[in-house]
């Protein structure tokens, strides 16, 4: 879930870009679309490997394995924070954007996800 929410951050990418330089005037949007951009480039390109990092270390976690286990539940922990921050920072206004909305569900089921896989109960867990 957190590739697919890396590929949407990217694939949404220019549509803000659209979106910021048809709703404002030129003037800001030449000062506000460049780190905008960055920004949402840089958060999609992190997500692709933090995803990958997750995908390959879950089978050594399952086994067990000291290491896989706090990559897994770090990564997890991380996640499970990022609805409550969004609800918080972004306040509600924002939820009305389908594309926002459709991450932050991501977002939110790819947290509960990580958060059971990496604490749930197993018997050959360290």
């Amino acid at each position: 879930m957190l590739i697919i929410l890396g590929i949407l951050h990217l694939a949404v990418t220019p549509f803000i870009a659209r979106l910021i330089s048809e709703n404002v005037a030129e003037t800001v949007a030449i000062w506000l679309t460049p780190p905008m951009l960055l920004n949402h480039v840089i958060v999609g390109i992190l997500l692709l490997p933090l995803g990958i990092l997750t995908f390959y270390a879950a089978p050594s976690a399952a086994a067990g394995e000291r290491w896989a286990l706090i990559v897994t539940r770090v990564i997890a922990i991380t996640a499970a924070t990022l609805p409550l921050v969004l609800s918080i920072l972004m306040g509600a206004g924002y939820f009305g954007a389908i594309p926002f909305v459709v991450a932050t569900i991501i977002v939110f089921i790819a947290a509960l996800s990580l958060l059971a896989a990496a604490f749930w109960p197993n018997s050959s867990a360290a």
